[in-house]
């Protein structure tokens, strides 16, 4: 992540790509072309509205008078949102693309929060737009058609503050990620009879013994560690090491700052020896936290402004303190050793029982509303077989119909077989005396 401000409004975009160290040959074989330069690697922030902040940039760039501005503006202007005001110069098309961008964040704001009513099952609530976008920060809900100058001032006001908070929430998600991992390894020893649970434990100290079995770590910053990249890295000699030189060095954009990326990129060297990824016991998440921490480290005893950038000045001055060059213990990361961290696991060990707990009271209710349904549903199949034996026995039971007179009616293709007709097909009763009267002689 580079500097706030770069972040605000990504001065440039060449700024986003990830730093690649230099690499230098110290013989004399002859230098190999240069390769064509890549494309351009954008960074995440993390940020939700991540994609909507870059479009709202790219778009104002495109503006010769914005992108004049943004380049003299400095990191006040554009918090305290006088760099916005510049947004009434704008040309016609540049407007016209960000009220498109803007229909286009609410749009996806609105789905977001139509998905989560429609997840706790409250499809048939009547949404107030106005209202729950009031929760998103980044825009202006009052005016959900056109971009203006009070949504470039909420955009850089939420960044701003997001982004400040943006190195704490990935720490602690990171000592979440440790906890949880460590709560698993104890809960799969539990799970092993003594003697598998004897032979584990062993293994997994072996594991935590090789892994701290590295080279000497330098501290970041430090004479030592600097002059480890001029000479490994750049292919210098060590003798020669010149800050001035090594600052435009690894400057990789050329802005005359070194930014969180670029400094990040100075430690790949130390943290090579500590993490490999074909090791076992070496995590790689382990050693992106160790890189920010490294970072950190820089930051707080460089970055002068706390701008989130180290120009060239505060370098300089930094390389002219005592610490730069007396040798400084660096401690890495290793949780488990960590009394707060036991404090912490515990309590995490609480909190994951309670939820395991009520996720069970929840399974063991939603398995006895299974059973209410399914004795519900035989009971339907039940009533429904009852009614259908109904109909048939009162379909039994009822007579035949008659005629007018009262004579008997038959269905059609009783009445006729193969065609004939049949001989008798109405038979009333004084019809049916005759025929008695001359079969007996009376």
């Amino acid at each position: 992540m580079v500097g706030i401000c770069r972040w605000l409004l990504l001065l440039s975009i060449s700024l986003r790509v990830w730093s690649v160290p230099i690499d230098r040959k110290t013989d004399d074989q002859e230098a190999p072309p240069p390769q064509e330069e890549k494309g351009e690697e954008n960074v995440d922030t993390g940020l939700y509205y991540d994609r909507y902040l870059r479009e709202v940039i790219e778009v104002l760039e495109t503006d010769p008078h914005f992108r004049e501005k943004l380049q003299t503006a400095n990191t006040e202007d554009i918090k305290n949102g006088r760099l916005s005001k510049e947004l009434d110069l704008v040309g016609h098309h540049v407007r016209t693309r960000l009220d498109e961008l803007k229909r286009q964040e609410v749009s996806r704001l609105r789905m977001l929060l139509k998905a989560k009513l429609d997840s706790t099952n409250m499809q048939s609530v009547q949404m107030d737009h106005v209202s729950l976008l009031k929760q998103f920060e980044h825009l202006d809900p009052h005016n959900q058609n056109t971009f203006e100058a009070k949504d470039l001032e909420l955009l850089i006001a939420a960044a701003t503050k997001d982004l400040e908070n943006y190195d704490a929430e990935r720490h602690e998600e990171f000592k979440r990620y440790e906890m949880l991992k460590e709560h698993e390894r104890r809960e799969y020893l539990k799970s092993l009879d003594q003697e598998k649970r004897e032979r584990e434990e062993r293994r997994i100290e072996e594991l935590r013994e090789k892994h701290r079995q590295h080279p000497k770590v330098n501290a970041p910053g430090s004479v030592d560690q600097l002059r480890e990249v001029w000479e490994e890295t750049d292919g210098l000699d060590p003798q020669e090491f010149n800050p001035k030189t090594f600052f435009k060095l690894h400057d990789t954009n050329g802005d005359g700052v070194l930014d969180e990326q670029e400094l990040e990129a100075l430690f790949t060297k130390e943290l090579e020896k500590v993490y490999d990824p074909k090791n076992e016991e070496d995590d790689m998440m382990e050693m992106e936290e160790e890189r920010l921490r490294m970072r950190e480290h820089v930051m707080k005893n460089v970055d002068l402004n706390r701008d989130r950038l180290v120009s060239l000045d505060e370098f300089l001055r930094s390389t002219e303190k005592k610490e730069f060059n007396n040798a400084i213990v660096y401690f890495l990361i290793f949780f488990p050793c960590c009394i707060w961290f036991e404090v912490e696991l515990r309590d995490k060990e609480v909190e994951l029982s309670r939820r395991a707990e009520t996720l069970r009271q929840e399974q063991e209710l939603l398995r006895e509303r299974g059973k209410a349904l399914e004795a519900q549903k035989r009971e339907y199949q039940q009533a429904v077989l009852e009614m259908s034996r109904q109909k048939e026995q009162q379909a039994e039971h009822r007579p035949p119909p008659s005629g007018p007179n009262g004579e008997l009616q038959f269905p059609q293709e009783i009445q006729k077989l193969d065609g004939l007709p049949s001989p008798v097909t109405q038979c009333n009763a004084s019809h049916c005396m005759h025929l008695l009267a001359d079969v007996t002689g009376g």
